[in-house]
């Protein structure tokens, strides 16, 4: 037996057939268009960068690599760092604040399982060069407005947002947890949803928590936006989160952390509300000090990211899917092969007039090319036959009524978009 190579992907990887590939396309190009409404501009970077890039400031698991001459380098795990580089880079010359976004692969070495794979397509959206609770208000009114044009009414997601100050004056003045201990308890907290009581209780006594703090710190997490009144007035009124809380854009929820070591204060992450699918879909946080590892001059950020992954699972699960595009809008058939030439003829004026054309590449009958087209998702087919092409005409024939007329050659275009413009699978 020949040793053939295995024909599945790598492990957490995905073949994205036509069809599904369509579906995403579709998706990210909504989505793209509301990023671009708002004002944000595309950037794209390098899929490889020095580890010590993500070394310092994450804690994600990396794919990496040396090259010939030694480098050590990774795969992006996300776009947020090398935005960072870019504009730290071209800060002399930039007016702030910068509005970025990309949509690019990433790659994570970590457990395959629902919602996480290995590499998937990411939205990042980043602001750089403001602070202030306008550019926290300006990023939530865009997520609401992203998930509205997929569909998803309000009731379908929930903004769950934190602030590590304000959560660290709780760990500190109201739990009693020492300073040197809070790094620990905010890794704990970061897995708590996910964990179980008795696991954290545990987890919790290895770091050093007394029982009676390890209860009161799960009293202080389950209080929501009640946690609020127990802190200090002052630190309070430094959060943009509290202020953000008033426009009922967002819920406070002490549990948000979010395990990147780079966010400085304001945390989020957005989850589904279904009961078959509650998960987070997206997540972002402040980084007012990432640019710092590039350049001296101040330049805070702001900004989120939006995996394929779980956003097709929540789509999936609120039955918001689009349907795939058709490969084709209309089929141009010749009933001879020594009609082929005049069937090209009249699929470049067609493509020319915008139309998605093809033309078939060996000859069959009439009828296996009629079901072939309509399989294909076209929503007409032209039929090129001898004595009407020496007639200087066509035959336009519908797919979905199966109604045909003559239609001369200079009017095809014309004929047949009528029939394609406004079909379910045309946008």
């Amino acid at each position: 037996m020949p040793d053939f190579l295995s024909a599945e992907p790598y492990k957490g990887t995905r073949d994205l057939l036509p069809a599904e590939a369509s579906v995403r396309a579709r998706v990210f190009g909504l989505l793209r268009e509301v990023v671009e409404r708002y004002g944000y501009a595309r950037y794209d970077g390098p899929s490889l960068e020095p580890v010590g890039l993500y070394e310092r400031e994450s804690d994600q698991q990396l794919f990496t690599l040396t090259d010939k001459g030694g480098h050590q380098l990774a795969l992006r795990p996300e776009l947020t760092p090398s935005m960072a580089r870019a504009v730290a880079a071209e800060a002399k010359s930039s007016q702030f604040p910068v509005r970025w976004y990309s949509d690019a692969n990433c790659f994570r070495y970590e457990r395959v399982q629902r919602g996480r794979l290995r590499e998937h397509r990411q939205l990042d959206v980043e602001i750089f060069g403001a602070a202030g609770v306008a550019r926290e208000i300006e990023v939530f009114e865009l997520i609401h407005d992203l998930l509205a044009a997929l569909g998803a009414t309000k009731d379908l997601f929930t903004v769950r947002v934190n602030d590590r100050n304000l959560l660290a004056s709780a760990l500190t003045d109201v739990v009693g947890i020492s300073l040197p201990h809070l790094p620990l308890v905010l890794a704990l907290i970061d897995r708590w949803e996910a964990t179980e009581q008795e696991k954290l209780a545990q987890a919790a006594e290895e770091i050093g928590l007394a029982d009676k703090q390890f209860e009161k710190l799960t009293e202080t997490l389950t209080a929501g936006p009640a946690l609020l009144d127990e802190l200090p007035d002052e630190v309070k009124a430094a959060s943009t989160v509290v202020k953000v809380l008033g426009t009922g854009l967002v819920r406070y929820d002490p549990l948000i952390v979010r395990g990147l070591p780079y966010y400085t204060s304001t945390v989020f992450e957005v989850f589904d509300t279904s009961p078959e699918n509650r998960r987070a879909l997206l997540g972002g946080g402040a980084f007012d000090t990432l640019a710092n590892l590039f350049t001296e001059q101040p330049i805070p950020g702001i900004g989120f990211a939006l995996g394929d992954v779980t956003l097709m699972d929540f789509l999936r699960t609120h039955d918001l899917l689009p349907q795939p595009r058709a490969e084709v809008d209309v089929v141009v058939v010749p009933v001879s092969e020594e009609l082929s030439d005049a069937a090209r003829t009249v699929a470049r004026q067609l493509r020319q007039a915008g139309l998605r054309t093809s033309t078939p590449l060996e000859p069959r009958k009439l009828g296996k090319e009629l079901t072939r087209a309509e399989k294909a998702g076209a929503r007409a087919v032209v039929i090129v036959g001898q004595e009407d092409w020496a007639a200087g005409t066509v035959t336009v024939r519908s797919v979905l009524t199966h109604e045909q007329r003559q239609v001369a050659v200079d009017a095809v275009a014309g004929a047949v978009k009528p029939l394609v413009i406004g079909s379910p699978t045309e946008a």
